[in-house]
């Protein structure tokens, strides 16, 4: 029955502590966000960690969750930073312990959350601005981590349109980001 749901209709029956609604989005999401984990990983274990701990957050979180972009947006950006958090730890052990003093706390601040949100809106805001047909397959390769082969295939046009369309896209993006650090600009592009 849940899986019938738009994410809209979700979220809200997640903030009204329906956990079959995480169970839902939990199966509709896993398989993308565990893809773009291990992509980045290249460890299983620790990119099932990282996707866990997204569904966590977004239960705690369930009650103040005010998404201003798509639930797929969301939780792609909130696996990325889990990501960043994971790669951050194997840094900090390739270190050893004598250095670990010299680094940041891991622990998350109210700052980060606000960060997140601003990063979330700004890139929405720049990938809403991209033209039509560039945003939707931008949108596909990135979002839907569909292959040029297949957004060509689904499209009706060819790889070096598809090509040329997320390379004018990243341009584009890159632009209007340019204020973003680029490593958090990485991320997203």
């Amino acid at each position: 029955m849940y899986s019938k749901y738009s994410d809209e209709e979700l979220i809200g029956l997640l903030k009204a502590n329906q956990q079959k609604a995480l169970s839902a989005l939990y199966s509709r999401y896993w398989d993308k966000m565990l893809v773009v984990a291990l992509n980045r990983l290249d460890n299983l274990e620790i990119a099932e960690e990282c996707v866990q701990n997204v569904f966590l957050s977004l239960w705690k979180r369930r009650h103040a969750l005010v998404l201003s972009n798509a639930v797929s947006t969301y939780l792609a950006v909130a696996v990325k930073y889990q990501v960043i958090k994971q790669m951050d730890k194997i840094y900090r052990r390739k270190l050893g312990d004598d250095f670990i003093y010299f680094l940041p706390s891991e622990s998350p601040s109210a700052d980060a959350y606000v960060l997140e949100k601003e990063l979330l809106e700004k890139v929405a805001e720049a990938v809403e601005r991209l033209p039509e047909k560039c945003r939707i397959v931008f949108l596909m390769s990135r979002e839907d981590n569909m292959t040029n082969k297949q957004i060509a295939s689904d499209l009706g046009v060819s790889e070096k349109t598809v090509e040329a369309h997320i390379t004018k896209a990243i341009k584009s993006l890159r632009s209007d980001l340019a204020m973003i650090p680029p490593i958090l600009i990485h991320l997203f592009l």
